[in-house]
């Protein structure tokens, strides 16, 4: 039951992604390009996903566990350090390069969208780098 729920939520996250626009990497470089051909609908979409998420967290959170787990698997780490600071800068450098970030990527793979081929490899290999990135003394957690 859980992985059909599961399959279920994503199915229509992806729906959702298609038809807000988000599986169009045009649409977030258009909303990027100030100066040039702005399209500010991806302020509408990501301003109808952050009121879903507000309100949906405030009835997830009255609840003691999810329905189909036994607690909810939130962060602990509550600190900005270097490696939240460095990987929320790689992120948005590939989303303003490529248009995609990792949700929409998966789905506009299933739709052919061009560049795609190239964007999600390059995604995975990323990933992988940051989680090899994150042993490197560089980035080992400091107790203050």
């Amino acid at each position: 039951m859980r992985n059909a729920t599961g399959f279920l939520a994503g199915l229509i996250f992806g729906l959702g992604l298609i038809i807000s626009g988000m599986a169009d990497p045009a649409k977030v470089l258009n909303f990027l390009d100030i100066f040039g051909y702005w399209d500010p609908s991806l302020a509408f979409v990501m301003g109808g996903a952050s009121l879903t998420a507000f309100i949906g967290f405030r009835l997830v959170w009255r609840r003691e566990s999810p329905t189909f787990n036994s607690r909810f698997d939130v962060p602990t780490n509550r600190s900005i350090d270097a490696p939240l600071l460095t990987g929320a800068a790689i992120f948005g450098m590939g989303w303003g390069i490529g248009g995609f970030c990792p949700g929409p990527a998966w789905t506009s793979l299933a739709m052919g969208s061009p560049g795609i081929l190239v964007f999600l490899p390059a995604m995975l290999l990323g990933m992988m780098a940051g989680k090899r990135a994150k042993s490197l003394p560089l980035f080992a957690r400091r107790e203050v």
